[in-house]
């Protein structure tokens, strides 16, 4: 079962700090989840990964069902099993997964259409099916199956993917109350309309209805400006009940997140500081760190002289920067471990501002000083 309670409140603005119980632990929220796509957060051990203080990952339903496959998973007793992960794990449905491989998909009322980007093998899934593929998972928390848009399509089309998005809902309900009926399987819809304010008013509406443990904002951070995302997140954000836990999907730096606690959101995902770390970028409280630059190569510094980590407390950017140069494995795995420890420590240091309602003065003196371009 799936409780959520509102520790503290922000008296300037929506933000909160709560406590989220799921069946592999409590999670202290607002929360960042790192992305397992595959059954594993990319270049970093289920060890650290719980050293670094995280409780809850996200897997995905359309890789996982396509790779390793159902039957591998359900032999191995679940998702939880397989990975040797004995904290949270919520499951994407693949919805983004299908927006994102447009010209290999065809999506109609009964379901999803899609060859597989692996080995082009074609493959058909209803929103029922999402459900089952996530209970062989053994997921804490599902997600149902959607409809994501682009920024800049019309209106028609935004209405058709949230039709197709609420009648998905109601039958992933039906579906997962058949499955887990004193649960619902700790199940979340989500939200979508695009960026049509009546639309999110809409999908909100036939979306909260459903009476679910909590609900997901879809359908932003897709490409839109930054004003545009915070304009409608900030329209959205109040449409979801009040005491169910929020979770706005794909978004994951410093900005974003400031955005998405100011108005209220307690969970979100992004593969961001994990995919910018593989690539030799690293956060630091001064911004984005590109540790290949030349001026890096002489540089005895830690990669953030404020971060406390391991990897701050053991090498130095020059070593990093050399490893990357030399294309050796440890150095997505140092960066990785990085990069998590800073987005664990900021959401910590969110919930601490929130609860000593202080979250405005620690959002203007960490952006004063961070820059969402690279240093």
């Amino acid at each position: 079962m799936l409780t959520f309670s509102i520790t503290a409140r922000d008296s300037e603005t929506a933000a909160r700090s709560g406590l989220l119980t799921l069946p592999h632990g409590a999670v202290p929220t607002p929360q960042f989840m790192p992305v397992g796509t595959n059954g594993t957060v990319k270049a970093i051990t289920q060890a650290l990964l719980e050293e670094t203080g995280i409780g809850l990952i996200l897997g995905n339903t359309y890789h996982l069902y396509l790779r390793p496959g159902l039957e591998v998973i359900r032999a191995a007793g679940g998702l939880h099993r397989f990975s040797s992960w004995t904290h949270n794990i919520l499951t994407d449905s693949g919805g983004y997964q299908v927006f994102s491989l447009a010209p290999f998909r065809k999506i109609e009322q009964g379901g999803v259409s899609f060859r597989s980007h692996i080995d082009g093998s074609s493959h058909f899934l209803t929103p029922e099916a999402v459900i089952e593929i996530q209970q062989v998972l053994g997921s804490d928390i599902m997600m149902t199956l959607d409809v994501c848009t682009p920024p800049g399509i019309d209106y028609r089309k935004a209405i058709e993917a949230l039709e197709i998005t609420s009648l998905w809902a109601h039958r992933s309900v039906a579906r997962a109350r058949e499955l887990f009926p004193d649960s619902s399987g700790n199940l979340f819809a989500i939200v979508q309309g695009n960026f049509f304010e009546d639309l999110r008013a809409r999908s909100a509406a036939e979306i909260t209805q459903l009476d679910l443990p909590g609900f997901a904002i879809g359908g932003l951070s897709v490409g839109e400006p930054f004003s545009q995302f915070k304009d409608m997140l900030a329209y959205t954000a109040p449409l979801l009940p009040d005491g169910k836990p929020r979770y706005l999907m794909g978004i994951g730096t410093p900005e974003y997140i400031f955005a998405a606690v100011e108005n209220g959101i307690d969970l979100f995902d992004c593969v961001f500081p994990t995919r910018i770390a593989r690539n030799g970028s690293v956060f630091t409280h001064g911004g984005v760190l590109n540790l290949k630059r030349e001026d890096n190569r002489l540089s005895l510094k830690p990669l953030d002289e404020r971060c406390g980590c391991p990897v701050c407390r053991t090498y130095s950017r020059a070593y990093i920067r050399h490893l990357f140069k030399a294309r050796e494995i440890l150095a997505a795995m140092l960066a990785t471990h990085h990069n998590l420890y800073f987005m664990r420590s900021l959401l910590d240091q969110i919930r601490e501002s929130i609860i000593e309602g202080r979250f405005l003065r620690f959002k203007r003196s960490f952006l004063e000083i961070y820059q969402e371009t690279e240093v």
